[in-house]
């Protein structure tokens, strides 16, 4: 115990405080070094001892953790959105390391998930693509909301379309106005052109990986679909079951029960109180369960065993949008065997309780 040290790590963007604790929960050594490659790894390699290092998820955390992983027993990238002892008492740097520092020894932070630098590509180009997504359909609201200040009626896409642009122009009477869309269209124009570029290259990146090429033989996944989750999960060896993988991609149900005992007569009896939902858990990796529910959005509007699946759900009296969530849940179980097991997909799956 005494041979461990643990080291909190609060970093910015030309500076690093850093506070080293030992297995006692000491405070050993306190100092600020730049936020250097060569700098950090000098300061690694003059410590002895067992190194545990944290630092919080942010700008700065896939290269650091790249950069230390080889010099140090353990990494922990923390998040600290979920670490709320952080934001107790007084704030500065040294005092964010020394949290840090003392949380990791406790075992008290919640990680983030760095490891499998061997899809590092495949998981940039997924997040240029899920970028630009974003951005273009930023703009393309855009577009409709200007419309609609000036009363003009916008439904459906032709708005957005080349051929009829300048019909919809010519709607505008207003010059400043006029002009102001001619720009989103030329920003339009080109973020339709990036999103074809990225996309194709995410999808011939994806190739190479045969956990997407597995993933693509379940029905409604496509190659957009598939090498994201790719991407986004990284790895299935992290989720020991499917209801892990539903709370990380946030179609866990959260219950929040209290008071569950009392006594009657001297004795200790269970409330018969039923457990309170609370619906689905909040703190989640929002792009994968757009791809979840965008998949099962799809499957249930369109012939295949999803479709009949769904609409099982709904001749039992499900809602329509609980069946859809129900569904959802039933093709990231499903996407977790087939690639932690390396199967094909099987129709019987459905038959099965995976959601």
């Amino acid at each position: 115990m005494d041979s461990i040290k643990y080291i909190g790590m609060d970093v910015h963007k030309e500076s690093i405080s850093i506070a080293v604790m030992n297995g006692t929960g000491k405070l050993v050594m306190e100092c600020i070094i730049e936020t250097k490659a060569i700098t950090v790894v000098q300061f690694l390699q003059g410590l002895r001892g067992d190194l545990h290092v944290t630092f919080e998820e942010g700008t700065w955390a896939a290269w650091l953790y790249d950069l230390v992983k080889p010099h140090v027993s353990k990494v922990v990238v923390c998040n600290p959105r979920v670490n709320a002892l952080l934001k107790e008492g007084s704030k500065s740097d040294k005092v964010d390391a020394r949290k840090l520092a003392d949380l990791l020894r406790g075992g008290l932070l919640r990680p983030v998930y760095h490891g499998e630098n061997g899809i590092r590509t495949l998981k940039e180009l997924a997040r240029s693509y899920l970028t630009i997504s974003k951005d273009l359909t930023r703009v393309m609201n855009r577009l409709k909301a200007l419309y609609r200040s000036w009363a003009i009626a916008c439904a459906g896409t032709s708005v957005y379309a080349p051929r009829q642009r300048a019909e919809w122009l010519d709607k505008i009477k207003e010059v400043g106005v006029r002009r102001r869309a001619e720009f989103f269209y030329q920003e339009l124009d080109a973020l339709r052109a990036l999103h074809r570029a990225i996309r194709r290259d995410l999808v011939q990146e994806s190739r190479k990986h045969s956990a997407a090429k597995l993933l693509r033989e379940i029905p409604s996944v496509g190659p957009i679909r598939a090498a994201l989750m790719a991407a986004l999960i990284q790895t299935p060896l992290r989720f020991r079951t499917k209801r892990q993988l539903w709370t990380y991609s946030g179609l866990g149900l959260e219950t929040h029960d209290s008071a569950q005992y009392r006594y009657v007569e001297g004795q200790l009896q269970r409330s018969k109180k039923p457990v309170q939902l609370r619906g689905l858990n909040r703190n989640h990796n929002h792009d994968l369960k757009n791809v979840f529910k965008g998949t099962a959005a799809w499957a249930s509007s369109n012939p295949g065993p999803f479709h009949d699946f769904y609409d099982g759900l709904l001749a039992k009296g499900m809602k329509p949008e609980m069946a859809r969530l129900t569904l959802a849940r039933k093709i990231a179980a499903i996407s977790l065997r087939v690639w932690k097991r390396g199967e094909h997909f099987d129709a019987k799956y459905l038959k099965q309780q995976a959601a």
